[in-house]
C-alpha cells in the first residue's frame, strides 16, 4: 500500500509497472495460442490476471462497462509488447454479452479461457440494504457471471471446442462480515459452479472458483481505514496478498496443470477460511466482551 502524492489518499494494490515484472512459476509460452476473456480486466484482479496470462503468451481479451479504462490497460499491455484487445460490455445484460462474444468469435477466432472477476459490493450492515442495493449485487455478482457462463458454454458446445471457466468468488465458509449480499451472490456461484461441472463435463469443460481472502485491491478505497487495519489479522498467515497471487491461482486453474480438476473452490486466503474473522464494517462491541456460560444465559438481559 502507498499514499499519493499528497499523502492523504492511500492506494491499494499492485500498478501496471508491478504487474509487468511481478515473478511466476508460469513460464512465457504456458498459455501460447489461448485467447482469454477476462470480465472486470481492467482493474484489480482482473488486471493481474490480465498482466500474468499475457505475459505467459495468451492473447487477452478485457471486458467491462468503462471504455476509457479498457482502452488505458490495453495501451499500456501493447506497449509491453503483449496481446491485448478489449470491448466493452455490461455482464448484467445478456445481449450486450452475446454482442460481445460475437465479436470475439468474428474478429479474434474464438476463446479458450473464461475469467468471471467482474463484480463488486460495498460494506454495509444487512439489517440496511436497500432493495436497489441487494439487487445491484446480486445482479452483478451472480446474475452476470451466470450469463458470461452460460455464453461461453454455448459457443463451446455449438464449436465443438473444449472451454474452462474461473470465477472469482469471496470466502464464505469463514468470517466475512458485512457483505451479506457479496456472500449470498458468491455462494451461488460456488453452487453453480459444483452444478455445472457435472453437467459440462461431457462438453468438456471444465468450471472451478478461486476465493481470494484479503486481497490488497483498489476496491478497498471503499472500506473504512480502521477496518483495514484488522486485515493482516484475519488469517493465520497473519498477512494480506496481492492481487498477483490471486491471478497466478486463476492462471492454474484454467489451464493445462489443472486438466483432471473441475468443480472446485481453490481459496486464496492464508488459511482464513479455517480460522479468523474479516469486518468490512466496524465490529461490533458485542464480539468484544467476555461472552457468558450457560448458567449465566438467563441473567443476562
Amino acid at each position: 500500500m502507498a499514499e499519493t502524492g499528497s499523502g492523504q489518499t492511500p492506494e491499494f494494490g499492485l500498478d501496471d509497472a508491478d504487474l509487468a515484472i511481478e515473478p511466476t512459476v508460469f513460464g512465457p509460452s504456458a498459455f501460447a495460442g489461448k485467447t482469454v476473456l477476462i470480465s472486470g480486466g481492467a482493474g484489480g484482479i482482473g488486471r493481474a490476471t490480465a498482466w500474468l496470462m499475457a505475459r505467459c503468451g495468451a492473447a487477452v481479451v478485457l471486458t467491462g462497462r468503462d471504455a476509457g479504462k479498457l482502452d488505458a490497460a490495453v495501451a499500456t499491455l501493447r506497449a509491453a509488447g503483449l496481446d491485448a484487445s478489449a470491448k466493452p460490455c455490461n455482464v448484467r445484460d445478456p445481449a450486450s454479452i452475446a454482442a460481445l462474444h460475437d465479436w470475439i468469435w468474428d474478429e479474434v477466432g474464438g476463446l479458450d479461457i473464461l475469467v468471471n472477476s467482474a463484480g463488486g459490493q460495498f460494506p454495509q450492515a444487512a439489517i440496511d440494504f436497500s432493495v436497489k442495493g441487494w439487487n445491484a449485487v446480486i445482479d452483478t455478482n451472480l446474475n452476470g457471471t451466470w450469463y458470461m457462463t452460460q455464453e461461453a458454454g454455448r459457443r463451446w458446445r455449438d464449436a465443438g471446442r473444449p472451454g474452462s471457466v474461473v470465477s472469482i468468488v469471496v470466502v464464505t465458509r469463514q468470517g466475512l462480515h458485512g457483505v451479506a449480499h457479496s456472500i449470498a451472490a458468491r455462494s451461488g456461484v460456488i453452487g453453480l459452479t459444483q452444478a455445472l461441472a457435472v453437467e459440462w463435463a461431457p462438453l468438456n469443460i471444465r468450471i472451478n472458483c478461486v476465493a481470494p481472502g484479503s486481497i490488497e485491491t483498489p476496491g478497498w478505497r471503499v472500506y473504512d481505514p480502521s477496518v483495514i487495519g484488522a486485515y493482516p489479522r484475519s488469517n493465520p498467515m497473519m498477512r494480506t496478498a496481492t492481487s498477483w497471487e490471486v491471478a497466478e491461482a486463476c492462471a492454474y486453474l484454467s489451464g493445462d496443470g489443472a486438466r483432471y480438476v473441475t468443480g472446485e473452490v481453490l481459496n486464496v486466503a492464508g488459511g482464513g477460511q479455517l480460522w479468523g474473522e474479516t469486518w468490512t464494517i466496524p465490529r461490533p462491541d458485542y464480539f468484544n466482551g467476555p461472552g457468558r456460560t450457560l448458567r449465566q444465559k438467563d441473567e443476562t438481559p
